[in-house]
């Protein structure tokens, strides 16, 4: 047949048949070829890609690299052990897999929400006395899995709005701004070295560069640190080459537990976004399997966990989604995989050692954008939902949350206080909750 079609189309002699049949089995092995290639990928895009264990451990190893530098930042902000704060992601990251059945590609680091709140509170209450409100955290996250569970995802949209969100993230940013500046005007040199790399990486890097921002700023600012002689390598040689964490018990403090349960509320709604987000990468629906109350679980009980132990709460992280996104590669296991190099990280002695010898002016420059950018995501959060800020209802809300916050307004009964960013988030859902909606 196809020789007649090629006879009679073309008037191609009957001589020449055979060098048109030759280019047809070429043609025909190519078109396997991109069939077989179509195939895989597609297989990549739906992230069905089969890796054997050693491909597993690597690609694990590698997404446990892009939330380093995320994960230990936020205990050195705050005074905790980074090696505890690797343990807990760790454990964290585990928990959380075995609470969704191991199904949601998640892994879990320390939590940016709580900078503020933990530094305030340690300052009132002491860091045992504030760990048990971070403890308390979890319960939080239960009370909203089980509202989910009963209610549906619409009720923590309608509880807490974007109106509300948008300012509670601004302050939590725009609260430590001063603290940020106290530590890079220690060496305002090495800070704005610090700074300037995380911005050039921020705008220009390509690939898995680009995910590490933060990660380059520290690293490079660190080495100029040490061309200064500002750091100290004493304790990284004196230091074991495996010790356990500088594990902490909390000490149950009522007062902490109280400032502490409304700062849960940002952490929450970012869960929910970060659900919504690894959907859309891996094509798949999480909030109906395992369901979003079981991702709000696991992150709860992950996050008490931590706490329990002395480290940072966990939350999470967008920056593994983002390197989900880039290799295509979504296999839970992986994520699990990149747990457990957290928890073997967390016992070497030397790189617990290694990273409390970051100059405070390093932590800094980067603390002048990460809490400038923690702000500007408060704005996004306004301008994606369209929130109309003529709207003298939503201008309230708005203007209450910010002023409560940045001014530093505190509410005592007896013994208890509320203040900060947590009477800020109090105020907010009141005002949401009080005021009526303009009829349209």
């Amino acid at each position: 047949m196809i020789c007649k079609a090629i006879i009679n189309v073309f008037k191609v002699p009957v001589a020449n048949v055979a060098y048109y049949l030759k280019i047809r089995a070429h043609f025909m092995k190519k078109l396997y070829f991109c069939r077989n290639l179509k195939t895989l990928i597609l297989i990549i895009m739906k992230n069905e890609r089969k890796l054997g264990s050693v491909q597993k451990t690597i690609v694990g190893a590698q997404f446990l690299f892009v939330a380093f530098g995320a994960t230990v930042l936020v205990p050195l902000l705050v005074g905790l052990d980074p090696s505890v704060a690797l343990f807990t992601a760790g454990i964290g990251t585990l928990i959380f897999h075995a609470v969704t059945k191991g199904k949601v590609p998640i892994f879990l680091g320390s939590s940016f929400a709580f900078i503020a709140p933990i530094i305030k509170a340690t300052e009132l209450y002491g860091l045992p006395g504030t760990l048990s409100g971070l403890v308390a955290v979890g319960l939080v996250y239960g009370i909203m899995s089980l509202l989910v569970r009963l209610r549906g995802v619409g009720f923590i949209t309608t509880l807490f709005p974007p109106v509300v969100i948008g300012p509670v993230i601004m302050l939590i940013g725009l609260s430590l701004a001063s603290t940020g500046v106290d530590m890079a005007k220690t060496n305002w040199l090495i800070a704005l070295i610090s700074l300037a790399t995380t911005v050039m990486v921020s705008l220009f890097a390509k690939g898995m560069l680009k995910l590490l921002p933060i990660f380059s700023g520290i690293f490079v600012g660190y080495i100029a640190a040490t061309c200064f002689g500002l750091v100290d390598f004493q304790p990284v040689a004196d230091a074991s080459w495996f010790a356990l964490p500088a594990f902490v018990k909390p000490e149950f403090c009522i007062e902490a537990v109280i400032f502490m349960l409304p700062v849960a509320i940002a952490p929450v709604i970012e869960h929910i976004g970060d659900v919504y987000a690894i959907n859309e990468v891996t094509g798949k629906d999480y909030v109906k399997d395992p369901g979003l109350h079981r991702t709000m679980l696991g992150d709860g009980l992950a996050c008490a966990a931590a706490s329990f132990i002395g480290g940072p709460p966990v939350t999470t992280y967008s920056e593994v989604t983002g390197a989900i996104s880039l290799t295509k590669i979504a296999d839970p296991a992986v994520i699990r995989i990149a747990g457990i190099f957290g928890i073997l990280f967390s016992v070497l002695g030397k790189v617990s050692a290694l990273l409390k010898t970051i100059p405070s002016s390093v932590l800094g420059g980067i603390m002048l954008l990460l809490f400038g950018t923690i702000a500007s995501v408060g704005i996004n959060t306004l301008v994606k939902n369209k929130v109309d800020m003529g709207d003298t209802r939503n201008l309230v809300i708005a203007s209450l949350i910010l002023t409560t916050g940045i001014g530093g307004a505190e509410l005592t009964f007896g013994s208890i206080t509320i203040g900060g960013i947590g009477l800020a988030a109090l105020v907010g859902v009141t005002l949401n909750l009080i005021i009526p909606k303009k009829k349209s």
